[in-house]
């Protein structure tokens, strides 16, 4: 009695109750599961109950740094980290935000059960605050129910689970307040087009999934929204799977390549569609051709592009693997043979005065970029810098910067074109006495933003 009266409390929204959402809360903890009536088994219930086995809780410990003090340097320290995870794969590929991983000295995964297990980190991106790490079981391992968030509708109900203040598998429910929201969480870190709900996300729900009614996660659980009440942040599903699809790719993470592109998905599952055929990859020696729809791979069948790649993960190279795709209205199976990944082209190299100083002080190859393909992408600037390449190592690396951004400020300066870099170059050696300074970029529709460290000129210690 005592948990039902506080489980009725948390699910009180100021002088309004949801109804739907307190029975389902309560039924979900209910000791006699199985002789509860049709009308406790609520969608929530449901939601929960059919989801749980694929919700992790991840803790691990990182070091901080305390600020120096007066008569003191500062002080470095370990604290305790805690977050959740979803699986993705059976074979333990598990996604959650980067921020719950980085920097965890050992990351202990504990599943619903009680089993803990040490996850390594697979791959991660700064910029979406994604990330992918692994446990290895003896049994493959329940996945998450992956929806849409393309028709997600303002006032939908929708469940958090997640590890919120390191009690596991808490659940919280709510509506969906707003959509596309752009949180800015500290002076490094911004997030955009978020969820926005008022489902309880308190920290450690990080990486957790938010539910809709059907059962289905519709976004992955990023922020709280510092000094506010009831309001919590959500990354739209359909972007984490898409970041989530390039983390796992196969030439990322196994030196492999198959040359399929297949049209982003947005909306109801499948079929997946070839959008390209790389010349010369195993996919064209296999037959397939643009256009096909993709229905399975070996015995996975594929309903988004993150299946392509958990199709193909774990093959030998010369391994044949059927590949079904409809055509014409025709049934075809053909053969895919995985294949290492053929040597990439030599990275561009500074040639000139201009790149050899963006080379030293940025880490980046330059380009012009016209105001049009901004416009184009919505954003009203007069031009931009693409990234021709990256140099290993260097800051803007480590940041995530890729070939094919657009450069657009750097600290306070917009770098709209070579004159404008030139400026921000001469300004390097006072500015990189600041340490790292905010950079933006544009990457398809989105903007994005960093730490930048500058290099002074003649500072070989930082290159």
């Amino acid at each position: 009695m005592p948990m039902q009266r506080a489980l009725a409390y948390f699910c009180r929204k100021g002088q309004k109750i949801w109804p739907l959402a307190c029975v389902g809360l309560l039924a979900a903890l209910a000791p006699n599961v199985a002789g509860a009536s049709e009308t406790r088994i609520t969608p929530i219930v449901r939601a929960v109950r059919d989801n749980a086995p694929a919700v992790v809780n991840i803790q691990g410990q990182k070091p901080v740094i305390e600020p120096a003090a007066a008569g003191r340097a500062g002080v470095q320290r370990e604290v305790n980290g805690m977050g959740t995870g979803v699986v993705i794969d059976p074979r333990g590929y598990i996604l959650t935000n980067n921020h719950v991983v980085d920097a965890v000295r050992q990351i202990n995964v504990t599943l619903e059960g009680g089993q803990v297990y040490i996850a390594q980190l697979v791959a991660h991106d700064l910029v979406t605050d994604l990330a992918v790490i692994r446990i290895r079981t003896p049994q493959p391992l329940p996945t998450i129910n992956i929806g849409t968030s393309s028709d997600l509708m303002t006032g939908e109900t929708v469940v958090a689970l997640g590890n919120a203040y390191g009690y596991e598998h808490t659940v919280t429910c709510g509506i969906i307040s707003a959509l596309h929201r752009n949180v800015q969480v500290n002076e490094t870190q911004q997030y955009l087009d978020l969820i926005q709900t008022d489902a309880s996300i308190n920290p450690g729900n990080s990486g957790g999934p938010l539910l809709n009614l059907d059962g289905k996660m519709v976004g992955l659980n990023v922020a709280v929204r510092a000094g506010a009440q009831g309001i919590g942040f959500a990354i739209p599903v359909d972007k984490a799977i898409e970041v989530a699809t390039q983390l796992m790719s196969v030439e990322r993470l196994e030196s492999q390549w198959h040359g399929i592109t297949p049209l982003l998905v947005e909306g109801p599952l499948g079929p997946v569609e070839v959008a390209r055929v790389d010349r010369e990859s195993p996919a064209e020696q296999g037959g397939l051709q643009k256009g096909d729809e993709i229905r399975q791979i070996g015995t996975l069948a594929i309903d988004r592009p993150l299946d392509i790649e958990r199709a193909l993960l774990g093959r030998r190279v010369g391994d044949r693997v059927p590949v079904v795709v409809q055509r014409n209205g025709e049934e075809l199976t053909l053969d895919l043979v995985v294949t290492a990944r053929p040597s990439r082209q030599r990275e561009p190299q500074p040639v000139g005065d201009f790149q050899l100083a963006t080379w030293d002080a940025f880490g980046l190859i330059l380009e012009p970029e016209p105001a049009g393909t901004l416009r184009n992408r919505g954003v009203p600037l007069d031009g931009g810098m693409r990234v021709v390449a990256v140099r290993p190592g260097s800051s803007a690396a480590t940041q995530g910067v890729v070939k094919g951004d657009i450069l657009v400020q750097i600290h306070r300066w917009y770098t709209t074109s070579e004159e404008d870099v030139k400026f921000v170059l001469s300004k390097a050696e006072s500015v990189a006495r600041l340490g790292s300074v905010r950079f933006d970029i544009i990457r398809g529709n989105e903007r994005f933003y960093g730490q930048l460290a500058l290099v002074a000129p003649g500072d070989t210690t930082r290159r």
